[in-house]
């Protein structure tokens, strides 16, 4: 884990951060003491995954600038398994958030990793092939599993298309 970044590097470059994220060239991301203790995500992924009603956080949207002198303590809380997500961004606006890897987790829904391992879910990776008795579907078969409103939806656009007569 040699290119996880540190608190100090994560401290020194809140601005940027927000910058690329806004311009959509960064994900969520963990950071630490050598392993992953942290994670800044985007506030529109910690919403998305309903954050606000898995977590008890603040009213107050940290500055850059405050949120710099806190995050120390901020990881060591998380460190030590306490502490809220941390809702920061410029001008009041919730723009990110820091949380530790243990509630990104279950923000996620992930199960915890085995003991003894060290786990960054940030890039967790998921076991992608079919199931045994997966088959494919074809889209006629999965309008018919959606209900009658589908079926007339996917009806209307092949007549629009000129597919169906």
């Amino acid at each position: 884990m040699t290119d996880l970044p540190s608190v100090a590097d994560v401290r020194a470059d809140l601005s940027a951060i927000l910058t690329r994220f806004r311009a959509g060239q960064t994900r969520a991301f963990s950071f630490g003491a050598g392993v992953p203790e942290a994670v800044v995500l985007t506030y529109d992924e910690f919403e998305d995954l309903g954050g606000e009603s898995k977590f008890v956080v603040g009213a107050q949207v940290l500055e850059p600038g405050r949120l710099a002198g806190e995050l120390a303590a901020v990881v060591a809380a998380a460190r030590a398994g306490d502490g809220a997500p941390v809702v920061w961004g410029e001008s009041g606006v919730p723009e990110a958030v820091v949380l530790s890897v243990a509630q990104y987790r279950h923000l996620r829904g992930d199960d915890e990793p085995p003991a003894g391992v060290v786990d960054d879910p940030t890039v967790r990776t998921y076991t992608t092939q079919p199931l045994p008795d997966s088959r494919p579907m074809d889209l006629d078969e999965w309008a018919a599993r959606m209900g009658p409103d589908t079926q007339q939806i996917l009806e209307e656009i092949r007549r629009e298309d000129g597919k169906n007569p």
